[in-house]
């Protein structure tokens, strides 16, 4: 590759800057830009390996010129190459809110392998500031490689936090603003692009929209509370996290994971996972809109996880029943098979324990009736799980329970996911009133913990599409009983590598007298 991704992005403090040395003279840092006085110079030093390889670039100066009072400002700047201009006396339109693009083609014949050096110049004779926000350089082959690289270095931090102030709305300019809570955020698909405008409602009604800075500095936009009362609502930035260090840096919570599928076609198509987390204070958020630096926007209203959406059932590998009615073939095994066949014990209390094939996040689990007697349904019972088989920990208790028909199948969802558990004791402590017990099936749902949402997406310059996630499941911490210590790891697999080749000496040695008798 002939040049590398260059640019220098003034909107932060030190810029950001790829293949380029920076240096200015009679220029500072204004808050989101580079400000030049009369006669302020930035020069950019970037490195070309071929300029060969370069048919031509194209380069582009995003700037603002300030106003004059009432009127567009004036701050015409040269723009040399080498020492050769390439625009001299340009005059960049002032007065506006928006810096401008001011595109350059740069003649192949003026860059050369090595350091090339690119100049920038206000007029001495400029009545307003000249504001620099960025310059990127490019291959007119690979037009546009420089904004998508800055893009994505800039986003790499995610997690925002702001402190925030409020002030009724229509109140005088006169009017102090009010401290409120602090606010932190995290949205991230994988597209490397920073918001650009965000809005959130929470489940007590209270609602926000706010647009932000380019360079994430502030935002500015409008709160109303959950009794109705609007307010101006404004924030600076007081810390900016990479994910997942920003999260646990600011202790923020209501962070959502989820699995994404998009509509389109007459279909649905898995696409990047979701991130999302907005925390201002108040109550758990229900909807958030949000518009990127990229013109891409999206919409996700969040519900609760309900019915068989995403949920899979966990393979049992093993049951063993504290009695069963083996004669009659009434064993434990039919409680995993699913066919009309059934455990029966001749007790009314009997205790089940279950081997799933893997640790799995269980949040239900589900009963079914036998074929006949009610009254040797389990009405009482508890749920253990276990990492080990020996240590258990309470998961689920009923009490009272009653089912309605034969082979009647009802799920009971655990009050919080069972973590990561391979081993369920179910502990039978009553049945309906039968000195026998007895379950048709037994079985033991994985499924996304959390909230799901729907919602559309819409990329930039096309029609909007379908959106939907479910949430990620949380991976199970690995208890302090069962974890091992690294050291301790190393050294195991040492002694392994040190046995394997003992063994492989010797049985070579044998081998060697075999064939020497």
């Amino acid at each position: 590759m002939s040049m590398k991704a260059t640019f220098a992005d003034f909107s932060v403090d030190p810029a950001r800057l790829s293949n380029a040395v920076v240096t200015h003279d009679r220029a500072e840092f204004g808050g989101s830009h580079l400000t030049l006085n009369a006669g302020g110079t930035v020069t950019l030093d970037f490195e070309v390996a071929d300029p060969e390889d370069i048919p031509e670039a194209t380069l582009t100066v995003t700037a603002l010129v300030s106003r004059l009072g009432s009127a567009p400002g004036h701050a015409p700047i040269d723009v040399l190459l080498q020492g050769e201009p390439l625009a001299e006396d340009l005059t960049v339109p002032g007065g506006g809110d928006l810096p401008q693009d001011n595109v350059f083609a740069v003649p192949a014949l003026l860059l050369k392998p090595g350091t090339n050096t690119l100049e920038i110049r206000a007029s001495a004779e400029a009545r307003s500031m000249l504001r620099l926000y960025r310059i990127t350089l490019d291959s007119i082959d690979e037009r546009g490689r420089s904004e998508r690289a800055l893009a994505a270095q800039a986003a790499r931090n995610s997690v925002f936090a702001f402190r925030t102030e409020l002030r009724a709305a229509h109140a005088a300019s006169s009017t102090p603003w009010e401290a409120a809570p602090r606010l932190v955020f995290h949205l991230d698909r994988d597209e490397h692009s920073l918001p650009a405008q965000l809005g959130w409602r929470g489940e007590d009604g209270a609602e926000s929209a706010i647009s932000f800075q380019s360079n994430m500095s502030d935002f500015h936009g409008c709160h109303r509370s959950a009794d109705g009362t609007a307010y101006e609502y404004r924030g600076r930035l007081t810390g900016d996290w990479a994910f997942p260090e920003g999260i646990e840096e600011t202790s923020a919570s209501g962070l959502h994971r989820f699995r994404t599928e998009e509509g389109y076609g007459g279909d649905w198509h898995s696409s990047h996972e979701l991130r999302l987390l907005v925390d201002d204070g108040g109550a758990a958020v229900e909807r958030v809109t949000w518009r990127d630096q990229r013109g891409n926007s999206g919409v996700a209203m969040l519900q609760a996880v309900s019915g068989e959406a995403g949920t899979t059932d966990v393979r049992v590998t093993d049951v063993e029943a504290s009695d069963e009615f083996a004669q009659g073939g009434e064993t434990a095994d039919n409680l995993l098979t699913g066919s009309r066949t059934k455990w029966l014990v001749h007790d009314d209390t009997a205790q089940l324990h279950f081997t799933l094939a893997r640790s799995a996040v269980v949040t239900s689990y589900t009963l079914t009736s036998a074929n006949d007697c009610p009254d040797r349904d389990p009405r009482d019972w508890t749920l253990d799980g276990s990492h080990d088989g020996r240590t258990w920990t309470r998961v689920d208790s009923r009490a009272g329970e009653t089912f309605s028909g034969r082979f009647e199948t009802r799920e009971f969802r655990l009050r919080a996911p069972a973590p990561g558990y391979r081993y369920y004791r179910l502990d039978i402590t009553d049945n309906s009133g039968a000195d026998e017990t007895q379950l048709a099936r037994v079985r033991f749902v994985e499924g996304p913990t959390g909230r799901a949402f729907t919602g559309y997406y819409q990329r930039y310059n096309e029609g909007p599409i379908g959106y939907r996630g479910t949430p990620v499941p949380t991976p199970a911490p690995v208890p302090a009983s069962l974890a091992i210590p690294a050291p301790l790891l190393a050294a195991d697999l040492e002694a392994a590598v040190q046995s394997l080749t003992d063994t492989a000496q010797t049985l070579a040695a044998l081998a060697t007298r075999l064939r020497e008798s």
